[in-house]
């Protein structure tokens, strides 16, 4: 059987208006089922679930607004459309202060109706959702912080789980802002290591000389102001788990000696003579693309190799579904408690934006937003001028669209569009990308390279990740 647009119960109380919505709707696409009154439409409601309420306003006995009223108060997750012959202000705001989702007058364009049904149901389904998704943010895993059910994530727990308690090397890879220092602390904490310290260091936030003495240490007087010995990171995490960030901007004159600390798992001290050794797993992150690196000349090929012995690759927002409602929940819930707000969750229609939006800025991006959201709002649900204009205002790009003269784009930028949309469909793969483009990597790479140039800062860096 196939699936239909939703059950509609209709309340109409003449014989031939009820037989041509339950015909007309039927034909298009929704389930009906027709009641002659409002009394025999609620018994109904009370042993069978509908997606909306279609019901005529003036009825014997019990009226549509009446009707309205009682379904809000006792099952107010079910829209209500009115259908009334008396399309007046004072009708409308009647209808609207008695609870009712929307209302059409009489006579009933079935077309029209169609998209006002369309609408309530899935109202209905993304309230459903955030509601779910809600309850569901006490049966996630606490582990690390990571949030999420959908299969694209699924598949990065899985993994975790599998090697959290080997101690081969993992690089994590993904867009920036995917929660990649999240995944590490995640396998750290389902690690037999967990016990131990978690340590990590930003290898693109300092100048060599300063990381090398952080990673590895250095001895008294080794250079100027070096008064006392210092233990370095990979001391400090035996026991534990070292994490590399950005390892991929790691200087290039730094990085033998990197490896040389990876393969003999011993590390010596700027300035000192004595190997020390150390007893910590090696965890990786970089939203760059280091074969790319490797060609180039700007990565060790054998470093490479030792940090990749098992590759993490995180998913995109964009490709992780429902979990954006669920992440969105999480942090309206931590924004909420600490502004001292009463923010409970999303309206559907903000629930809606948010799931349509890109998300170049993934996880990062969705957490600007929430926090911002919640300390402009004035209500218990975040609404959609709540959100940032690029989100209320986002549609999807699509090269020559229309026949608006403004839609008319150059050439580089048509090009610019279909690159992203091919990126978008194959989850940042530039070397899937390359392939369907039809161009090699480093074609794709210096294309990809005008377009960063032209958007400084921008959150275009779709990386490759390679397992």
């Amino acid at each position: 059987m196939s699936a239909t647009k939703g059950r509609i119960l209709v309340v109409e109380d003449e014989r031939e208006m009820r037989a041509l919505l339950e015909k007309g709707l039927a034909r298009r696409g929704f389930q009906p089922s027709v009641r002659g009154s409002a009394d025999e439409a609620f018994a109904l409601l009370e042993s069978e679930d509908f997606d909306t309420v279609l019901t005529d306003l003036r009825m014997p006995g019990m009226d549509g607004l009446a009707l309205c009223e009682r379904i809000v108060l006792n099952r107010p997750d079910i829209p209500v459309v009115v259908v009334t012959a008396f399309g007046t202000l004072e009708t409308a705001v009647a209808a609207i202060r008695a609870g009712a989702y929307d209302f059409v007058t009489k006579p009933v364009d079935l077309d029209a109706l169609t998209l006002v049904l369309e609408r309530a149901v899935q109202h209905r389904a993304l309230r459903d959702e955030v509601r779910r998704l809600r309850r569901a943010l006490g049966d996630v895993s606490a582990d690390g912080g990571v949030v999420g059910e959908s299969p694209a994530l699924r598949r990065v727990y899985e993994l975790i789980d599998r090697v959290a308690d080997s101690d081969a090397s993992v690089l994590v890879t993904g867009e920036s802002g995917t929660g990649k220092e999240v995944a590490a602390r995640a396998l750290h904490a389902r690690s037999r290591r967990n016990p131990g310290p978690f340590v990590a260091i930003n290898c693109a936030a300092m100048p060599e000389a300063l990381l090398e003495s952080e990673l590895f240490g250095h001895a008294k007087g080794a250079f100027t102001d070096a008064k006392a010995a210092r233990t370095g990171l990979f001391i400090k995490a035996s026991g534990g788990t070292l994490f590399l960030d950005e390892v991929g901007e790691m200087p290039l004159a730094l990085q033998p000696k990197l490896l040389r600390a990876l393969q003999e798992r011993t590390v010596r001290p700027v300035g000192g003579d004595t190997e020390l050794p150390f007893d910590a797993r090696i965890v990786a992150a970089t939203n760059r693309d280091l074969e790319l690196a490797v060609e180039e000349g700007r990565f060790r090929e054998d470093l490479y190799y030792r940090l990749n012995v098992i590759g993490l690759e995180l998913p995109p927002l964009r490709a992780r579904g429902n979990d954006i409602l669920l992440l969105a929940q999480r942090f309206l819930e931590h924004f909420a408690a600490r502004s001292g707000k009463r923010v409970v969750g999303l309206s559907p229609a903000a629930a809606q934006r948010l799931l349509a939006y890109s998300w170049p800025g993934n996880v990062r991006e969705l957490q600007n937003c929430i926090e911002r959201a919640v300390a402009l709002t004035s209500y218990e649900q975040l609404t959609v001028e709540d959100l940032p204009e690029r989100i209320r205002d986002y549609r999807a790009a699509s090269p020559a669209q229309g026949n608006d003269m403004s839609e008319l784009v150059s050439l580089e930028e048509m090009e610019r569009r279909y690159i992203q949309r091919v990126l978008d469909t194959v989850g940042g793969s530039r070397t899937l990308a390359s392939r369907i483009l039809g161009v090699d990597r480093k074609t794709l790479y210096r294309k990809l390279g005008r377009r960063h140039a032209a958007n400084p800062g921008g959150a275009e860096d779709k990386e490759d990740s390679k397992a």
